[in-house]
């Protein structure tokens, strides 16, 4: 990975032609969900798409790679294969969980895995930024590029190795990128 790149993705979440995605949005007909102003919108191949507005996504977004609910963990061995060289390079799927309001269901998104491989590190701080962003409410700031692309510049960088570590540096991360109005 370039160091251009590295600063604009972090594990699944992407800038690709001046939009963020999470998932493989490279031109293929596939799965992926675009973060918009307006809120979380899938693509699917075999469909028009959906958006989803930010002010019916609920705390609590996880996601999982490699199977819609693996049995333990949020990776599936197949999930990890795909980023290796070889047959299951680019293969796979992930998947952001959420909970929806106004009605209220259970809602899992997909998308395609970059060819590329996802460091272990890059998984966690994604997991974790989508946690604490939901946490806080906050979860309309994915639809903010140049919030978003501050975050994802600043943690893509960092090599934090304990949990605590972690929850910090995507805090000061979020924290520094924070909008002049909040």
């Amino acid at each position: 990975m370039t160091e251009k790149d590295r600063r604009t993705s972090l594990g699944p979440l992407e800038l690709t032609d001046g939009h963020w995605a999470v998932g493989d949005s490279s031109g293929r007909k596939g799965y992926w969900v675009e973060l918009r102003a307006d809120g979380l919108y899938q693509h699917d191949p075999d469909s028009e798409g959906l958006l989803i507005p930010w002010p019916r996504v609920m705390p609590g977004i996880t996601f999982t790679l490699g199977a819609k609910y693996p049995a333990k963990g949020s990776y599936s061995p197949m999930g990890m294969l795909g980023g290796l060289p070889g047959p299951w390079r680019g293969r796979g799927s992930g998947y952001l969980h959420m909970t929806l309001r106004h009605p209220y269901e259970n809602w899992v998104a997909r998308f395609d895995r970059h060819p590329r491989f996802y460091g272990g590190t890059e998984l966690v701080l994604f997991e974790e930024l989508l946690r604490q962003v939901a946490q806080a409410g906050e979860v309309q700031l994915f639809g903010d590029p140049a919030w978003l692309g501050s975050v994802t510049g600043q943690l893509a960088l960092q090599r934090p190795r304990s949990a605590r570590a972690i929850r910090e540096a995507v805090a000061e991360a979020r924290q520094a990128a924070r909008p002049e109005s909040s």
